[in-house]
């Protein structure tokens, strides 16, 4: 009986540490929120002050202040002030901290400290946002939640958000079409802008909109997804007709506003509102590409009329979804003054440095170095910037076409009836036609007889 207790003692603290160790590898979530929180919201509240301090995030006292430390709490030298602690609160995936700033603080000068706070709390990273004027949010991650995307329960909603991605930081990354109307997707091949471009396919179908795809591989993308188009091309020539329309629309819609006084869609009563469109370009290196020198006048006319689009389309509800492998000024003229127009910047692994220039160069400088760091055995990463100059991390959840196609056929009774793009309406597949049904024979068989 004494060695039974014996065994039991030892095997206990075994069995726990093994769980424990297999909840980090398998169960992360788990395995933070019964260890790695505790831990790191201890070590926070104990090294806080010292840690800020070594950090240089710390500023000398006011006059007063420093009159009341030595006459009145009679300190002999008193202490720098670090930025005051408004909330702590534990999350899933980390741990959130609102600071106050002092005088003499800037949120550039946490976010450059931030890897030195990573290293002396022991969490996997640290990011700083501003939430308003002089307070900052840490967002620390006890572990890499990109390794294994899963979804926050509650993400951003809205008539035309639509979360895509999980950021670094364990919120949901979201396009908001009212927000962000245009937008660039870039990666090489096997990067997981196919993934990307499945989510949000698979997001807007939910959502009460009208979707046109532009695919010049033939439609080997988006034929796929035909029971949710209202439109498709998979032709150059197909799609400069299609462009020529949607512009065409456009101008009918700014009619609209102007004989009602209003100066964007949203202001128009819900009765008169049109529907809003998606324009989902899966290869926008087709566009610009010419084999013979006849085709280069039909190149102009549809890089002018996206160009026409990007500018003008957002204010009565038409946006667009510009992807591709390649993008730079060696596409030809109005490549840059289209990628000027494309506010919303996500870009994948790519093949060459220029290309993550062209995507991000012009909105956040330093995160052109971070696309060139993207593993090759992580696809789905990606880095998302913003015209405000902030970037992070991104990871799409592994979605297959099949799971997206099923989402357009279950949501297909949303595809919005357009006359005017009527011509361009995919033909559904065979899969998609209602087969018929064996019904039980009313005729009864006689037998033959001889």
């Amino acid at each position: 009986m004494a060695d039974l207790s014996t065994v039991l003692e030892i095997a206990g603290p075994l069995a726990g540490a093994g769980g424990l160790g297999y909840a980090k590898v398998r169960a992360p979530r788990v395995y933070w929120s019964l260890v790695g929180l505790p831990v790191t919201w201890g070590r926070f509240v104990v090294t806080y002050r010292s840690t800020m301090d070594v950090c240089g995030l710390t500023v000398q006292p006011s006059r007063l202040r420093a009159f009341l430390a030595r006459n009145i709490a009679r300190q002999a030298q008193v202490q720098p002030v670090p930025p005051k602690i408004r909330r702590v609160g534990g999350t899933s995936t980390g741990l959130r901290v609102s600071l106050r700033l002092p005088a003499g603080l800037e949120p550039a000068d946490v976010a450059a400290a931030s890897g030195r706070l990573r290293h002396a709390w022991g969490v996997h990273a640290v990011n700083v946002v501003e939430t308003r004027p002089g307070v900052v949010e840490l967002r620390m991650t006890g572990y890499d939640v990109l390794k294994k995307v899963r979804m926050p329960r509650r993400s951003p909603s809205g008539e035309l958000v639509v979360p895509v991605a999980l950021r670094d930081d364990g919120t949901a990354f979201v396009r908001d079409y009212r927000k962000v109307p245009h937008a660039l997707t870039l990666g090489a091949n096997q990067s997981g802008k196919s993934m990307y471009q499945r989510n949000l396919i698979a997001g807007l179908a939910k959502l009460p909109v009208g979707l046109i795809g532009v695919d010049c591989k033939r439609g080997v993308e988006q034929s796929r997804y035909a029971p949710r188009l209202s439109a498709l091309a998979t032709t150059p020539e197909e799609t400069s007709g299609l462009l020529d329309v949607l512009v065409g629309e456009m101008e009918s819609r700014f009619d609209l506003l102007a004989e009602h006084g209003a100066s964007d869609l949203w202001e128009l009563p819900a009765r008169l509102r049109p529907i809003p469109l998606v324009l989902l370009v899966d290869e926008v290196a087709e566009l610009f590409l010419t084999a013979a020198k006849k085709d280069e006048e039909r190149r102009d006319r549809m890089v002018m009329q996206m160009i026409r689009l990007a500018q003008m389309a957002r204010a009565v509800g038409i946006y667009l979804e510009v992807c591709g492998q390649r993008f730079s000024s060696e596409l030809g003229k109005g490549a840059t003054m289209l990628r000027a127009q494309l506010t919303g910047r996500v870009v994948h692994r790519v093949n060459d440095k220029q290309t993550g220039e062209m995507g991000l160069g012009d909105i956040a400088p330093e995160a052109v170095a971070a696309v060139t760091t993207i593993a090759p055995d992580r696809p789905g990463v990606a880095v998302a910037g913003d015209s405000s100059g902030g970037w992070s991390y991104i990871r799409t959840p592994e979605t297959s076409p099949a799971e997206a196609v099923a989402v357009c056929r279950e949501f297909a009774h949303l595809t919005p009836h357009l006359p005017a793009l009527t011509p361009f309406r995919p033909v559904l597949p065979a899969a998609d036609e209602p087969t018929p049904v064996e019904r039980p024979s009313l005729v009864k068989p006689r037998p033959v007889t001889e």
